[in-house]
């Protein structure tokens, strides 16, 4: 059998921490292996551990999130999944410069947490849904439209369609259904997307995205 996922947890409020704590260990593959109420603790007991996932809240004492992320992403060998009370646009940049692999509102129901846990364990990573619309809502308020980059042209009609259904927030699975192609397909053409377009990873992609105005323009998933 596969190991469980090891995760620590840090946040400054005791209840939620105990709750997300009872939510992970409910998970048969899931084990939390560590609460910490600040973060420089949240740093310490991550390089002590080693765990495959760290799931910070921004705002902490001694060290914030962020700060701490950058740290954590630094050292390599852990994902970083950030949690907020706010959807603050500074804090998602942050955060994205940082390294997480997610930027996720704390009022998230718990089995969508869970599942953001395995997603970034497999190397992907997400942004809050409300955040993406956030996104998408201001960069298609420009007045002019963005020309076009022209690493985009280095995209076949099958990564731009992938590109254009990553940004609209779409799982692998979810795109795996509409396109009729097997989950190891879309991987290889999201990996392909990411090279030719130069960006980190998934959430970079949704950026980049909805910043060159490309969303939009793409029918939804089903």
């Amino acid at each position: 059998m596969t190991a469980p996922l090891r995760v620590l947890v840090a946040d400054d409020h005791t209840m939620f921490r105990s709750g997300l704590r009872a939510v992970l260990d409910s998970q048969a593959d899931l084990d939390c292996v560590a609460e910490v109420g600040d973060g420089r603790s949240a740093v310490a007991e991550t390089f002590r551990l080693r765990p495959d996932i760290a799931i910070l809240d921004v705002r902490m004492p001694k060290l914030d999130g962020l700060a701490a992320t950058e740290s954590i992403v630094a050292a390599g060998g852990t994902h970083v999944l950030v949690l907020t009370t706010y959807d603050s646009e500074a804090n998602l940049y942050r955060a994205l410069r940082a390294g997480a692999s997610g930027f996720l509102l704390k009022s998230l129901p718990p089995e969508e947490l869970v599942t953001a846990i395995r997603i970034a364990s497999r190397g992907d990573a997400l942004i809050d849904p409300s955040m993406t619309k956030r996104l998408a809502a201001r960069f298609a308020g420009s007045l002019t439209a963005p020309a076009a980059p022209p690493e985009l042209a280095l995209l076949t009609a099958r990564e731009r369609e992938v590109l254009l259904l990553v940004a609209a927030g779409h799982s692998n699975g979810e795109i795996a259904v509409h396109l009729g192609v097997g989950d190891e397909t879309v991987k290889t053409h999201v990996s392909r997307v990411l090279a030719k377009l130069g960006v980190r990873d998934r959430i970079h992609a949704v950026v980049y995205a909805h910043r060159h105005g490309l969303t939009g323009t793409h029918p939804a998933a089903q």
